[in-house]
């Protein structure tokens, strides 16, 4: 049976598509986008984070290391407190591993913690343990018109373990929802589409390089995918993230509003408000947040921005 890495499965969500759901979201991106509210979920691999507030010093992490046996057999606070040390920085910003630790993420730490400051995040689960939590909550979503959005991460990387899922939620009735950032074989996305009802698709920049340097990849193979999935699927919701100073500006919503209208299988565009829950989650990874401290969207500017939608005739929401 297919299997995956999932790092959470969210309940009660209502931000990912109609009614009420349960997102699943898998670990692994191709992108890297300076705001990401879920980094967590960007490396393909399980990753330790430490919950800062939480900590309270006991020492219990030390005493059950077995990397404290290893290379330099000691541990500074900071290697104990974020696993990686606070040195210069690559020139994404992330810092560089200490030579004499190497967190294998053993997960004896995590068990040993008595705050759970320490956690491990990803787990690898199978497509009938993720559908008994799904149909869990059938119920809910009969009554409200919800269902099960698979999310991430990008689910797209996992194609065998999506495809699974969806193929047991049609099975049992469930509405599905694919969110994806569409960076991904063509052939996979539309196989994807093929199964699921509505496909949430991220559009972040027009302009190729300011996407290049934001997210890490081009958006041409993005572009090319969403117009060939708006021949093929007729359910499409289009999902902008507003980041101030970097696509709220006239021109470049203007021009992701242009070329939304060519698509033919789009029937809303979804803005969602940059919020700060990336900040203190980059932090807990030992990650730089690279955008800085941003000021969230005000009403006025949610409404400039919509407007530019409205104007060529797009169905407007705000928020997911």
């Amino acid at each position: 049976m297919a299997s995956g890495l999932v790092f959470n499965i969210q309940k009660y969500s209502i931000q990912d598509g109609p009614g009420i759901r349960t997102t699943v979201f898998f670990k692994g991106c191709p992108l890297a986008c300076w705001w990401c509210h879920n980094p967590e979920s960007q490396s393909a691999e399980p990753e330790l984070i430490v919950v800062e507030t939480r900590c309270i010093q006991c020492g219990q992490c030390r005493e059950v290391c077995p990397q404290t046996k290893k290379g330099s057999g000691v541990l500074s606070e900071e290697d104990l407190h974020r696993s990686k040390a606070d040195r210069s920085g690559d020139a994404s910003g992330n810092k560089t591993p200490d030579p004499f630790f190497q967190c294998t993420r053993c997960g004896a730490c995590v068990a040993a913690c008595p705050t759970e400051a320490r956690q491990l995040v990803g787990r690898r689960m199978t497509v009938a343990e993720v559908l008994a939590e799904v149909l869990k909550d059938r119920i809910i979503y009969d009554e409200s018109g919800g269902g099960a959005t698979f999310s991430g991460g990008e689910p797209l990387m996992q194609p065998q373990f999506l495809l699974g899922l969806l193929e047991a939620c049609r099975k049992e009735g469930v509405h599905t929802a694919l969110d994806t950032c569409g960076y991904a074989p063509r052939e996979q996305l539309l196989a994807a589409a093929r199964l699921a009802d509505l496909i949430l698709y991220d559009l972040k920049i027009m302009d190729d390089y300011r996407h290049r340097e934001c997210t890490g990849v081009s958006n041409g193979l993005i572009l090319e995918n969403l117009e060939a999935l708006g021949r093929a699927h007729g359910n499409i919701w289009l999902r902008v993230p507003l980041i101030p100073g970097f696509n709220d500006d006239a021109d470049e919503l203007e021009s992701i509003a242009r070329f939304a209208r060519t698509i033919g299988g789009v029937r809303q565009v979804n803005l969602l408000p940059y919020h700060e829950t990336g900040l203190h989650k980059f932090a807990r990874l030992g990650k730089t947040y690279r955008p800085g401290k941003l000021p969230p969207p005000s009403a006025e500017s949610l409404e400039q921005a919509a407007g530019a939608f409205r104007a060529l005739g797009l169905v407007i929401h705000t928020g997911g």
